[in-house]
């Protein structure tokens, strides 16, 4: 801040007072001068929405269950995940190393049911429903 401004400055001109506006009437008069010249042309208030057939559907259930499975494998470059669209529905398909499935389906299959429910929610979020089945 330069010091030429004192701590009581409003910063609307809506708020300023006849005596604001003797003191600072040349600060006021310089905003009042801008034009869309001034503006940054680039910036783009408007929120851009892709059109349906550009998105990827399926992608936060397939973001969870990479997350997932990677970081459960012991080996995590091998694990790939396929997306498969039927009826209406988004089944991911999970590949990884033999040594790995185990891991993934756990005791009682109870990391895999964990996956899921988490691939559920995700999809549901996105508006689809969603699952996951892990092959050889």
């Amino acid at each position: 801040m330069s010091d030429e401004y004192d701590d009581d400055v409003v910063n609307r001109a809506d708020d300023l007072d006849d005596d604001d506006l003797e003191e600072h009437g040349d600060d006021v008069n310089k905003v009042d001068d801008l034009d869309d010249d001034d503006l940054d042309d680039d910036y783009d208030d408007d929120d851009e929405v892709a059109p349906e057939g550009n998105r990827i559907v399926g992608a936060r259930a397939r973001a969870v269950v990479e997350h997932v499975t990677r970081n459960v494998a012991e080996d995590p470059d091998a694990i790939e995940v396929d997306v498969e669209e039927r009826r209406g529905e988004v089944a991911l398909l999970v590949t990884a190393n033999p040594s790995d499935m185990g891991r993934l389906i756990g005791k009682r299959g109870r990391v895999i049911q964990a996956l899921r429910q988490l691939v559920r929610a995700a999809g549901a979020a996105e508006g689809v429903k969603a699952n996951v089945d892990v092959v050889e």
